[in-house]
This record gives structure tokens, C-alpha cells and sequence, in this order.
């Protein structure tokens, strides 16, 4: 049987890893690194880039990049990249292959099933959506998981012996999730989920960015070239930030509307935080919100765990331990966890002796239901919400409600399906409809239809309605609904991809290193920009050549040259 990879599929990062000889294992990509920038751009050539050196290419190449897509799977919305109009689900779907080809090369076979991760708090579309990500990219999913719970399954695979009720705090590149968990005898037990779909490390980049370009004059902020080049330092700062006191972004002949500038800005840590503070006061209400849920009390916890690169901010540190009365455990790499669970996730589904003993449930992250109505005297009111499925249910779950018909002769009922906790559908997220039809004629009332919700432990959503008279059943169609696709859409966009022309992954690292090399020539000046404009001039000499071991030193060369002289590095 192959083996199944468990795929952290980040905003920010993606990772894939396997269990072997009982411990997960990480696979390097083809640069050597196990985080793949989650980044697609066009080369010179026409050939799509993925990873790395994708992520070189968005301060230089913004409008043929395309950085944090995973925000919006499951939407409309579409990049250009290479001629091609490419949603969130296009986009993934070569990241998750570039992942498959790493996981490939790494175990010496191939490779058709992987366990995804996403944030507790995608919804039924953004679930779906994934998993058309994988069947683009040649993978079979079968099992998603949240990604709180994945962090859980990491910590629990090294704590099986230890009883202890604890909370994850998953802040990443683009989601914050909050789960409250129990671990007894091996068996995981998720007692509540929230979170934030739209706060992650993405959001406080962007702020920093935001205080820099407040400093600049305007020009530079409507300016897509200046301002990715602002939003790269201030990443690179933003890092900085986390054990410096303060930084410089520095930016030699930022150009905007015909100006140039030297920019060179220092932040400091009280600054940053001051910019950021609204964004850190919203990881408050996702926490209590779980907690309640959960009905427990904060000192009821006994660890606290961080996972996901942002919460090495201090802030963030600092606000969980404010929150919970102790210091937070960073346990396992805050970058890696995730992964590591997704790869423990893929091993039980396997079977693998190693986790036999290893147990795990999970809960609805929001409420599910449908639109309703009510008479009140002689009129109607529509536009209500009735819940089918709680948040915090223990899934998988089927639970069935029965609503009556609100007219004489009324032969369809019309069921809008929302996600969220308003009273309100307007207030909630559709998720989609259903026409039942074929109701039989009769007073109000008189005829009633059964709405069945079956959530499954992917969190994929079922919706299925029973004439209760005739027993005639509807099962669920979505209709309308942005960014769903259907199964020969799925295979148009894999036969399409297929057909793209991508980098080579052998050549991959020479590509990187030409893309680090031409972010930082533009960032240089001086004898110092000379000194790399040479050595990219001899290594794309050296690569015409063919000759491997010339391209191998040369390579080795401009890498040792870039990291010596790109002053983002250097606090």
C-alpha cells in the first residue's frame, strides 16, 4: 500500500510529512527546507514557480505573484498569473503538487492520498474547496482535519501517558484558532473550537507596512512595485521584532511616480505593538468564546499550547499569559506542529501500529442551520435562523429538524443553509439551497418536510429533506454559491494544470537563488550592488554552460554572496 502524507497547507507555510519508525518525519523540498512558501509567480519564461522562489519574486514581481490565496478559498475571486485566471483552489493545487513531488523524492515512491489540514474555522465551502485543491493537484482526500487538532495529535503523541485538560492557541499566517482539549489515556478529546478566519501573521506585516508607508509621502503608497517592496521589509522587520527591541527597514531608491528615495526607517518593538494592537485584542474574544463553550474557566487549564509561526510575537505571548494565569509551552516548532499532527492524522487512517492506541474527537466549530419564518397575527416573518447542528457538537453527527409550510397550497419549500450564531440568516454566511418540490397541496401547515444535517468528521456538510407524506427525498444542490466547483470543473482545472509548463523541481534551487538575487539587487547600491550584479551575470553564464558541477559552485557562490550582503538580515 503507498504510504499517506499528512499536508499542513498554510497561508503563510506549507509542510508534508509521514510517520516512520513510529515519529513523524518532515520532508525537505527541493531547496533543502521543510516550510514551502505557499507563493506561485510567472517566470521570464512563461514556466510557473512555486515555493521559494515564487516568495523571492513579490517584491519585484508583484502583479505575477501570488502570496496568502489560501484566505480565499472557497470565493470567486481570481488571479492573473501567466496569461491564466486562477482562483484560491488553482493556486493551492500547485502548491499541494509541488509538496507531493517534495514527499516523492523524499520516499522513493509515489504518492495518491495525503491528509489536509485547515483552520477550525473554514466552512463547508472552504473545506470543499481544499479538497478540490488536492484532486487538481492528483491527491485523493479523505480525511481533513482541523488544524488545532492536528497541534493536539502532535503534543498527544509524546503526553499518551499524561491525564491533563490544555488549549491551543494556532495563530498563523492567515487564520487564529482556539481549541480546548482533553487528553486521557491517549484519547483526545476536543471540547470546543473558535476562532478568526480573517487574523494572522499576513495582518500584522500588513500593519507594519502601513506604519512605514504612513512615514513616506503618498506617491509610494499607491504604487504596487513600492508598495510590495515596503511589505517585504516589513515582514522581514516584523521578524526582527520578535527578539530585537527594534529595526530597520531599509530601502535604497524606492521608486513612485517618477520619485526615488532612500528609505531607511527604525521601529521599535513599543511602535509595532501600538499598530497592532487592535489586531492582538481580537485573539481575546476567539479564547473566552472557546473557553465558555468548553465550560471551563481559564485556570482550569493546565497547559497552554502556542502553535503557528505569529505566536512568537511577544505580544501574543504575552496576552496568553495573561489570559491563563501561566506561561505558555512552545512544546514542539510553533511552524512545524500542525504538520507533525497531519502526518500522525495520516498514519491512524493507515492503520500504523505506532498510533494504534491514539483516539481523537472533534467538534462543530459553528452552528449550522436554515432559514425559517413565523406568523405573528397576519403577517409573516421571514428571514430567521434556525439551528439544525450547534457549535461544539461532537461530530461525526446527523440530526434531523421538521418545518411546516406557511401557505395554502404551498408545493415548494425553499431551504437556504447558513453557517453562524445570529439570530438573523442576513448576519450568517449561505452556505447554499435546496428546492423541495412536489409538496402536495393543502392548508397552511398541514404538510411539514423533515431537513436532515449530516456533519461529517472532515466537517464536510449533508443536507438531505424528507416529504414527510410521501416520503420523497432531496438531497442537497448547491446552487449559486461562489467558488464551489463542480467534479468536472475539478478535472478541467487538473487536466489544465497539467498541461502548464512548471520549473523543473531539479532546478528549483537555481532559480531561488537567482530570484533572492534579483529581490536584493534591487534593494543594493553602490559598489555592493556591482559586486552581486557580476556574480548573477556569471552564475546565469555558468547555467548556460549545462555543465553540473559548474552550476553546483556557482550556485554555492551567489547563495554565500546574497547572504552576506542582504542587509534585511542584519538587525
Amino acid at each position: 500500500m503507498r504510504p499517506i502524507v499528512g499536508i499542513d497547507l498554510g497561508t503563510t507555510y506549507s509542510l508534508v510529512g509521514a510517520l516512520q519508525a513510529g515519529q513523524p518525519v518532515l520532508f525537505p523540498n527541493a531547496i533543502g527546507e521543510r516550510l514551502t512558501p505557499s507563493a506561485v509567480s510567472v517566470g521570464g519564461d512563461g514556466s510557473f514557480l512555486v515555493g521559494a522562489p515564487a516568495r523571492a519574486r513579490a517584491a519585484t514581481h508583484p502583479l505575477v505573484t501570488a502570496l496568502a490565496f489560501r484566505r480565499d478559498m472557497g470565493t470567486e475571486r481570481t488571479w492573473t498569473l501567466g496569461g491564466r485566471n486562477l482562483r484560491a483552489t488553482d493556486l493551492s493545487g500547485m502548491v499541494l503538487a509541488a509538496l507531493k513531488a517534495d514527499a516523492e523524492a523524499a520516499l522513493g515512491e509515489s504518492i495518491d492520498e495525503a491528509v489536509l489540514t485547515v483552520p477550525a474555522y473554514f466552512d463547508e465551502l472552504q473545506r470543499q474547496a481544499t479538497r478540490d485543491a488536492g484532486a487538481i493537484a492528483g491527491l485523493r482526500v479523505e480525511r481533513i482535519i482541523n488544524e488545532p487538532t492536528a497541534a493536539a495529535l502532535a503534543y498527544g503523541l509524546h503526553e499518551r501517558s499524561r491525564q491533563m485538560r490544555a488549549c491551543v492557541l494556532d495563530l498563523g499566517g492567515g487564520t487564529f484558532d482556539v481549541t480546548v482539549l482533553e487528553i486521557v489515556d491517549g484519547v483526545i478529546e476536543i471540547q470546543a473550537t473558535a476562532g478568526d478566519a480573517r487574523l494572522g501573521g499576513e495582518d500584522f506585516a500588513d500593519a507594519l507596512a502601513a506604519l512605514v508607508l504612513a512615514r513616506l509621502p503618498p506617491v509610494f503608497g499607491t504604487d504596487p512595485v513600492a508598495r510590495a517592496r515596503v511589505r517585504e521589509a516589513a515582514e522581514s522587520a516584523k521578524r526582527r521584532l520578535t527578539t530585537e527591541t527594534e529595526a530597520r527597514v531599509v530601502l535604497p531608491a524606492l521608486e513612485a511616480g517618477g520619485r526615488s528615495l532612500d528609505v531607511e526607517e527604525r521601529v521599535t518593538r513599543a511602535e509595532f505593538e501600538e499598530a497592532c494592537a487592535a489586531l492582538v485584542d481580537r485573539v481575546r474574544g476567539p479564547a473566552f468564546r472557546a473557553l465558555h463553550d468548553a465550560g471551563v474557566r481559564p485556570e482550569s487549564i493546565d497547559e497552554v499550547l502556542l502553535v503557528g509561526g505569529a505566536t512568537r510575537m511577544p505580544a501574543i505571548h504575552r496576552l496568553a499569559s495573561q489570559l491563563f494565569g501561566r506561561m505558555p509551552l512552545r512544546a514542539l516548532p510553533p511552524d512545524e506542529a500542525v504538520a507533525i499532527g497531519a502526518a500522525v492524522q495520516a498514519a491512524l487512517k493507515a492503520g500504523d501500529a505506532a498510533v494504534a492506541d491514539m483516539i481523537v474527537t472533534d467538534v462543530a466549530p459553528f452552528t449550522l442551520g436554515i432559514a425559517s419564518g413565523a406568523r405573528m397575527d397576519a403577517r409573516a416573518v421571514t428571514g430567521l435562523y434556525s439551528p439544525i447542528i450547534d457549535r461544539g457538537t461532537t461530530i461525526p453527527v446527523s440530526r434531523s429538524e421538521r418545518f411546516f409550510t406557511m401557505a395554502d397550497d404551498q408545493r415548494e419549500i425553499v431551504v437556504d443553509v447558513f453557517q453562524g450564531e445570529h439570530a438573523m440568516c442576513r448576519d450568517n454566511r449561505k452556505l447554499g439551497t435546496l428546492r423541495v418540490t412536489a409538496i402536495p397541496s393543502g392548508p397552511e401547515g398541514s404538510e411539514s418536510v423533515d431537513v436532515r444535517f449530516t456533519y461529517d468528521i472532515n466537517g464536510i456538510l449533508e443536507v438531505e429533506t424528507t416529504v414527510t407524506s410521501t416520503g420523497a427525498k432531496h438531497a442537497l444542490l448547491i446552487e449559486q454559491v461562489p467558488g464551489r466547483l463542480s467534479t468536472a470543473q475539478v478535472e478541467a482545472a487538473r487536466v489544465a494544470m497539467s498541461k502548464l509548463k512548471f520549473h523543473p523541481r531539479e532546478l528549483l534551487p537555481n532559480a531561488n537563488v537567482i530570484a533572492r538575487a534579483e529581490a536584493l539587487f534591487v534593494e543594493l547600491v553602490g559598489d555592493s550592488r556591482v559586486l552581486l550584479g557580476q556574480a548573477l551575470s556569471g552564475f546565469r553564464l555558468s547555467l548556460e554552460s549545462q555543465n553540473t558541477d559548474h552550476v553546483n559552485a556557482g550556485r554555492a557562490s551567489l547563495l554565500a554572496l546574497v547572504d552576506r550582503l542582504d542587509r534585511r538580515a542584519d538587525p
